[in-house]
C-alpha cells in the first residue's frame, strides 16, 4: 500500500465508526483542488532547469487550507495528496481554525545552490499565487525547506499582491516568524509523550528513547524530553545513527553533526543502523525521519512500549493492527507532531494582528492545546473502545463534517 492508501485506510475504519454513507466518503477522500505546475529557472551555470511543482488542497471546511512545502525528488501527486489529508485531520484533532493542504517540488535541494533554490522558489510562487493567500491558503516549511525559503516566498508574494506576512509561517523571527516556531513541532512531541505517561501514571525520568531521524524536529523532541530526565539512547539521520546504553551527549551529538552534516562517529558512541534502532530495546519510540518506516516486516519486532509519531505517515496501516494486537501505545502523526501547526496558527495570529507573543506565551499556549488534544482523543478512544490512532481519525472527521454540515454542503 501506498502513504495515501493508509490514510484512506484509516479514513475508512473512520467512517465505519461513524456511519457514513457512500456520498459522505466520497466528499471527505476527495480533495478541493490539485494543482501541478511546470517549473523552469535558470541554473547558476546559465542553462535551464526543468521541475515539476504540487498543490493541493483538500478541505476548507473550518477555515483556510495550511499545509507544508517539500523539497524532494520523489514529491508526487499521491504522496501530496496523503499529505494534504493528514493536514485536514491533524488541525481538527488539534482543534485549530485551518483546513489541509500540501505542497511539493519535484527536485532535489542537494544539487541546487542557494540561488537556484531561491529561483524555484520564486519561480513556484509565481505559478501558484492565485489559489493561496492569508485567508485562501498558507503553505509553511517542510522536508528540505525552512525560514529561508519562507522568507522568499513571503517576499514574491507581496511583490505580487501587496504586503502579506500572514501568507506563509515559520517563517524567521525578525520577518515577522513566531518564537518557539522552530521547536514547535519537537516541543509537541515532548508535551504529547508527557501526556501519554501521566495518563498511564508514570514519569519522564529515566526512561529510554530512540529517536529515528535527528533532524529538526527529532532532535528539538530528544533535547527537550532528555531536560525533562528522559535517557535519549540512540539517534540516526540517513547516514546511520549512534547509541549508548546509559544515554547519548545530546551537546556531543549536536556538535558532530555542526562539524560533519551527521550524528554518525559521535566520540564515545557505538554506530547503529535505521532498521536497527527501530527495534531496539527502549520505552519510546520516536519516527521523525519519512513516512512507512514502520511496516509490517518489522512491526512484530519492535520492543518499545510507546511510539509517537514526529514523521507524517512513519506507520503502515498493516503495521499499525499489529501495534494495536501487541498493546503499543500509538501517539498518532496528527497528533504528536501538530506543535508545529499550532504554533504556525499563532503565527497566523500574530500577523494578523501585527502584534508579537513572548516565546513563553507561545510554548505555555502549545501546552495547553496538546493537553486539551491528548484528553480529547483519550474521550473519543473511551467511547468507541479504540485505539488513539482511530480515535484521532474519528474525532477529526466528527469536527470536519460537523463544520461541513453547518456550512450547508451536507
Amino acid at each position: 500500500m501506498s502513504m495515501l492508501d493508509d490514510t484512506q485506510a484509516y479514513l475508512s475504519d473512520a467512517f465505519d465508526a461513524l456511519g457514513f454513507t457512500g456520498l459522505q466518503k466520497r466528499l471527505f477522500q476527495t480533495p478541493s483542488r490539485e494543482v501541478k505546475v511546470e517549473l523552469v529557472i535558470e541554473r547558476d551555470n546559465g542553462e535551464l532547469a526543468h521541475f515539476i511543482g504540487f498543490r493541493v488542497q483538500h478541505d476548507n471546511s473550518r477555515g483556510p487550507y495550511k499545509g507544508g512545502l517539500r523539497y524532494h525528488p520523489h514529491v508526487d501527486l499521491g504522496e501530496v495528496n496523503s499529505l494534504a489529508s493528514l493536514m485536514t485531520w491533524k488541525t481538527a484533532v488539534i482543534d485549530v481554525p485551518f483546513g489541509g493542504a500540501k505542497g511539493g517540488i519535484q527536485c532535489d535541494p542537494a544539487t541546487l545552490s542557494l540561488r537556484e533554490q531561491e529561483r524555484l522558489t520564486r519561480r513556484f510562487v509565481d505559478a501558484i499565487h492565485e489559489v493561496i493567500g492569508p485567508y485562501t491558503d498558507i503553505p509553511a516549511p517542510d522536508v528540505n525547506t525552512n525560514g529561508q525559503h519562507m522568507a522568499w516566498f513571503f517576499d514574491q508574494y507581496s511583490r505580487l499582491n501587496g504586503h502579506s506576512p500572514g501568507v506563509v509561517t515559520g517563517k524567521p523571527v525578525d520577518l515577522f516568524g513566531s518564537a518557539g516556531r522552530e521547536a514547535a513541532t519537537g516541543r509537541g512531541v515532548m508535551f504529547a509523550v508527557l501526556e501519554a505517561l501521566r495518563h498511564d501514571g508514570e514519569d519522564i525520568r529515566g526512561k529510554k528513547v530512540a529517536v529515528q531521524g535527528y533532524g529538526n524536529v527529532g532532535s528539538w523532541a530528544a533535547r527537550l524530553l532528555a531536560a525533562q530526565g528522559a535517557q535519549i539512547v540512540a539517534v540516526s539521520d540517513v547516514r546511520g545513527g549512534v547509541q549508548s546504553p546509559e544515554g547519548l551527549d545530546l551537546a556531543a551529538v549536536d556538535a558532530q553533526v555542526k562539524a560533519t552534516g551527521s550524528v554518525v562517529g559521535t566520540p564515545g558512541t557505538d554506530a547503529i543502523t535505521n532498521e536497527a534502532l527501530l527495534v531496539m530495546a527502549c520505552d519510546i519510540l520516536i519516527p521523525a525521519a519519512l513516512g512507512e518506516v514502520i511496516t509490517a516486516d518489522n512491526a512484530p519486532h519492535l520492543r518499545c512500549r510507546y511510539i509517537a509519531e514526529g514523521a507524517n505517515g512513519p506507520t503502515t496501516y498493516a503495521a499499525n493492527q499489529i501495534l494495536n494486537a501487541r498493546g503499543v501505545t500509538t501517539l498518532p502523526d496528527i497528533f504528536a507532531n501538530a506543535g508545529g501547526v499550532t504554533v504556525s496558527w499563532f503565527e497566523w495570529v500574530q500577523n494578523i494582528q501585527q502584534f508579537q507573543w513572548t516565546e513563553a506565551e507561545v510554548n505555555s499556549r502549545l501546552e495547553d492545546k496538546m493537553r486539551a488534544g491528548f484528553q480529547a482523543l483519550v474521550a473519543t478512544a473511551g467511547r468507541h473502545r479504540c485505539g488513539l490512532r482511530e480515535a484521532a481519525f474519528i474525532l477529526a472527521l466528527e469536527r470536519v463534517a460537523a463544520a461541513t454540515r453547518k456550512r450547508g454542503f451536507l
